[in-house]
């Protein structure tokens, strides 16, 4: 399972760091695309083809769902860390997700979230009332 949260920086090269303890679940191999919310989503190469069969599964007459895999596809580059747990990202991936000096990973259950660490900051400080959320939640089954 992927959890936990991560700082660290970019190098020169854009090269992040995937922590140890998330690269150790992503697998030798795994997919990196344009998230929802501005970040940046790792999924390890058996969840992205999970995810990919559901988006095959939309109708290709359906403007929105065309859209929604355009997506998750024009941005999605299959990766494999170095010997020192480094990825290089793709300056179109920086430039969606903000990405210039610092980054937290987070793992979501079944893939990773990459945030530029002020993006990360400013979402955490917005006005989410966690205990409205929980009840949307609690409608939902959860």
């Amino acid at each position: 399972m992927l959890i936990g949260e991560f700082t660290h920086g970019v190098d020169k090269k854009n090269r992040i760091i995937i922590p140890s303890k998330l690269r150790d679940n992503l697998g030798d191999t795994f997919i990196v695309t344009k998230g929802l919310d501005g970040c940046l989503y790792i999924y390890p190469k058996e969840e992205w083809l999970t995810f990919e069969t559901k988006l095959k599964a939309l109708p290709l007459t359906n403007k929105d769902a065309r859209a929604f895999v355009r997506f998750f596809f024009s941005g999605a580059n299959e990766m494999e860390p170095d010997k020192m747990g480094r990825v290089l990202l793709p300056q179109s991936l920086m430039d969606y997700a903000g990405i210039a000096e610092e980054v937290v990973s987070i793992g979501m259950m079944n893939r990773v979230e990459i945030w530029a660490k002020e993006k990360w900051l400013a979402y955490n400080d917005s006005e989410m009332d966690m205990d409205e959320i929980a009840a949307k939640m609690n409608e939902l089954g959860i």
